[in-house]
């Protein structure tokens, strides 16, 4: 029997979807040492492996079937655009892509007018203003503190993610539209999906029944 591999985003995630796997039985001692320097943790007893990634590149290492299995934020999946298939929504990791600006901005939304986006999500927010809200807009990509476009003229609004508001709040900005919920998915490469139907299918039987608890 080969190994199925699991490449999950490092992180909060990873350790949320390990105490997931636990439930249902599956462990991986080696993943709990700390200081370990080891890319590759197996469980040799039910033929599996993990690595850790970062968030971004799990759907790439699935896609090209270096991993069978990826567990990564919405987010992610749709930024990414990759050839796979999401099988689940593990309900953890809840959040909301919106479009945040100052209260002022939220004619321009309505009047579709030509604004500047700033994000770290381009494709998700051409997506949605493009083919959601046929509003044409110039997109901004950067890296680090979207919220700082608004504040010095940058941009209009922004397209970034909100959990509790707090960073809005704090800097006088606001939730303007939801583009999107979020929350971590599992997502599945095509080819494993045949490959490894029973195996796979088994597992997500047992994960849907313990998320739905």
């Amino acid at each position: 029997m080969r190994y199925l591999t699991f490449a999950l985003g490092k992180g909060r995630l990873a350790n949320q979807t390990l105490e997931l796997f636990e439930k249902i039985g599956i462990t991986c001692e080696e993943m709990k040492e700390k200081g370990s320097r080891k890319l590759i943790f197996t469980n040799e007893e039910l033929k599996l492996r993990f690595f850790l990634a970062k968030g971004p590149d799990v759907p790439t290492y699935v896609e090209y079937g270096a991993a069978d299995i990826g567990v990564v934020g919405k987010d992610t999946i749709l930024e990414e655009g990759r050839k796979v298939h999401e099988v689940l929504d593990l309900g953890y990791g809840k959040c909301k892509m919106c479009v945040c600006g100052y209260q002022d901005a939220a004619p321009l939304l309505q009047n579709h007018e030509l604004i500047r986006v700033a994000t770290k999500y381009p494709n998700i927010a051409k997506d949605y203003f493009y083919n959601t809200k046929h509003q044409t807009v110039e997109i901004i990509k950067l890296n680090g503190s979207i919220e700082l476009a608004p504040i010095v003229g940058l941009s209009e609004v922004i397209v970034d993610i909100v959990e509790t508001g707090s960073t809005l709040r704090e800097n006088g900005l606001e939730v303007l539209e939801e583009v999107c919920p979020l929350s971590a998915r599992m997502i599945v490469n095509p080819v494993s999906m045949r490959m490894e139907n029973d195996r796979i299918k088994e597992l997500l039987l047992r994960l849907r029944a313990q998320v739905q608890m």
